[in-house]
């Protein structure tokens, strides 16, 4: 059976992989169709992502058929189209009794920690499957990337006519807009790339777009934004080290600073920039499990629109030469997805 590999960073080559065999008892069998492309992936792609493993079958947000179910599965049947929640949690951790197991403490993500979706079939545990009637595969491979999103606006915690800042306008960036406002807050967008601002406000409505151009301009432009109270809460998603280490300056005091990218590099600031501010720093790591079946019906009632997400598509034999294109900002990819079934 075909897969494709991150050997190591920089390289993907195509393999051969033992067929799945059939799912025991709580599993299913499910044949991937599409497969969207993550900064995670890019990161491990690239070297710089510091949960990920080699040689690694990537692929966690996924659309999958469910092809087999094993024995005492109720949730899916044979047939259903379904997303992927990826995190394999132990369910006995302190997070996981907690009912958080996006950050159990034994977690392990498929495609990153574990091999993914990027091959022809494979078996999961069936309680990580979220089934829908009416969306296409494409979209089903997108509501991980948003599930995301809706973690990082519900640990920031946003209330309507709170100025919000969210920095880097890609995929994380994106879907965390597409709940921060749903809260009432009011949006500002910053990213160094003007064509994804102008993507925001084109397909969002974003009045307030602020260019990072390293010369502290953005700070000015904040606060006439803001009216000189900066902002209520600021969500970091480039996974810049550098970024992230900024971004305490445009919090309001007592503001909450969210980090839901991640560096391989250090973050580092005075300690006075949060003292003064009595700033929370929180961290926002993957999403529940509640978050997929409400992301699943936003879309489906037309909440979301996830129409201008994708970008950029090839087919399973065109990954090897298109995917180191999907790292660069210049070539106007705001989310590549990767068709690997009809």
């Amino acid at each position: 059976m075909k897969a494709l590999q991150f050997e190591e960073p920089k390289k993907i080559i195509q393999i051969d992989i033992d067929d799945p065999g059939q799912p025991g008892a709580g599993e299913a069998l499910v044949r991937t169709h599409r497969m969207g492309v993550c900064g995670t992936d890019l990161g491990g792609f690239l070297g710089k992502m510091p949960f990920f493993k080699y040689p690694r079958v990537p692929g966690h947000e996924l659309g999958v058929e469910v092809v087999a179910v094993g024995d005492g599965v109720s949730n899916v049947e044979v047939g259903d189209r379904c997303s992927v929640e990826p995190y394999m949690n132990c369910g006995e951790c302190y997070a996981c009794r907690k009912g958080n197991g996006n950050c159990c403490e034994s977690l392990n993500v498929i495609g990153v920690m574990v091999d993914g979706g990027l091959c022809e079939r494979f078996i999961i545990r069936a309680d990580k499957l979220h089934a829908s009637k009416k969306l296409t595969m494409e979209q089903l491979a997108l509501v991980e990337t948003l599930a995301i999103g809706c973690h990082a606006t519900d640990r920031g915690d946003a209330k309507e006519g709170d100025h919000v800042l969210i920095i880097g306008a890609g995929p994380i960036g994106l879907a965390t807009l597409e709940f921060t406002r749903l809260t009432g807050a009011t949006v500002t967008v910053m990213d160094m790339v003007e064509s994804r601002l102008e993507f925001c406000k084109e397909n969002y409505g974003i009045q307030h777009t602020v260019q990072f151009k390293g010369d502290g301009s953005e700070i000015d432009q904040m606060k006439e934004i803001t009216g000189g109270d900066m902002y209520a809460v600021v969500t970091d998603a480039t996974g810049h080290n550098g970024s992230m280490s900024q971004a305490l300056n445009y919090c309001a005091h007592t503001g909450v600073l969210v980090y839901v990218g991640i560096s391989t590099a250090e973050v580092s600031f005075p300690h006075p920039w949060q003292h003064r501010r009595e700033l929370d720093i929180r961290g926002s790591r993957n999403a529940l499990p509640a978050d997929f079946p409400r992301i699943i019906g936003l879309i489906e009632d037309g909440t979301i629109n996830t129409d201008p997400w994708v970008t950029h598509r090839c087919g399973f034999d065109e990954v090897i030469d298109n995917f180191e294109s999907y790292t660069r900002p210049e070539t106007g990819v705001i989310k590549a997805v990767i068709e690997v079934a009809n």
